[in-house]
């Protein structure tokens, strides 16, 4: 008994039992079909609350800053409960109209009896909910062939149902795997996992949140400045830009994680990472730039966090690799 109990000590501490070439394909077979029915199965509950979904992902639209590159003022136009637009007066209509001097005005349109004549007059109103509106994007989101709902109804079963799958695809590639590892190495791995997932959604909120709100008034910035209209975006380029742009910050934010773990494993080391660090800025600076908007701002403001998040892992490598030497200094 002492024989089987030191036999099955060795086998876990090496990685567990050993299995022919067979047995891991057919293992890996069930991984594979597992992770598919998951993946529908979550397609399918995203395509059912497919409205819900778009609705989520129009939340950074709604609470863009519109930005207008010059100083004149704006009157957001009202006729009942009904609005009509926001209009920028030159210089010259601003004095003709004389309608105050706040760069935001409300303006309400309303029906006026002169004489037995029915005419329209505007008022000026205080209106909080009118002015902050006219600071927001007003783009419409349009479909612009009949099978356009269909492929926006697609990539929102596709997007979501890649996050809502991952976590039980991940548990299927971590059971197939995880019988591989020692245990020294799972000692690593398992809180790797914990820290990559709160990584990964701290990156989707913090570019779901901030950056993305930035990234959609810049955009209507630079198409103003080309001269182009930009109150209406195609809503499956709009979908996919959205779930690309957040699922590119969440799997940035995990780097640090994946980073850490083969220090722990012993494939990367401080030195390297200290060397790779020019490395770094340059392939943070082309997420940057293929992920966001071409405007310079947005990809600053991405390429800050992640810069961060390197250097912070750089620092916790070389306090690794310190108390590394140390105990092999008490050791001798």
């Amino acid at each position: 008994m002492a024989g089987d109990y030191e036999t099955e000590s060795s086998e876990e501490a090496e990685g567990g039992p050993v299995k022919s070439f067979l047995e891991h394909l057919e293992d890996f077979r069930w991984v594979l079909i597992k992770s598919l029915v998951a993946l529908g199965v979550a397609m399918l509950i995203c395509l059912v609350g497919a409205n819900y979904v778009v609705q989520i992902l129009k939340w950074p639209l709604a609470h863009a800053p519109l930005r207008h590159p010059s100083t004149n003022q704006v009157a957001v136009v009202s006729f009942g409960t009904n609005h009509l637009g926001n209009f920028e007066f030159s210089p010259d209509q601003q004095k003709l109209l004389n309608l105050g001097t706040n760069r935001f005005v409300s303006v309400q349109i309303e029906p006026l009896m002169i004489g037995t004549n029915q005419v329209l007059g505007w008022q000026v109103t205080t209106n909080p909910a009118a002015i902050a509106e006219a600071q927001r994007l007003n783009v419409d989101l349009i479909n612009l062939s009949p099978a356009g709902a269909f492929f926006v109804a697609f990539q929102v079963a596709l997007y979501g149902g890649a996050v809502l799958a991952a976590p039980f695809i991940l548990y299927f590639v971590a059971s197939f795997i995880f019988p591989a590892l020692k245990v020294s190495e799972r000692r690593h791995i398992y809180p790797a996992l914990i820290f990559g997932v709160v990584l990964f959604l701290a990156g989707i909120s913090f570019c779901y949140f901030i950056l993305m709100p930035l990234a959609l008034s810049a955009s209507q910035l630079y198409s103003n400045w080309l001269g182009f209209g930009a109150f209406q975006w195609r809503a499956e380029d709009y979908i996919s830009f959205v779930c690309r742009f957040m699922l590119g910050m969440g799997i940035g934010f995990e780097l640090p994680v994946v980073i850490l773990t083969l220090v722990k494993i012993g494939v990367l080391s401080y030195s390297t990472l200290a060397k790779a660090r020019r490395y770094m800025i340059v392939i943070n600076l082309f997420l940057g730039a293929v992920l966001t908007t071409p405007e310079v701002l947005t990809q600053i403001v991405m390429f800050i966090p992640l810069q961060l998040l390197y250097e912070i892992t750089v620092w916790i490598a070389w306090y690794w690799d310190r108390q590394e030497r140390k105990k092999a200094a008490n050791q001798e």
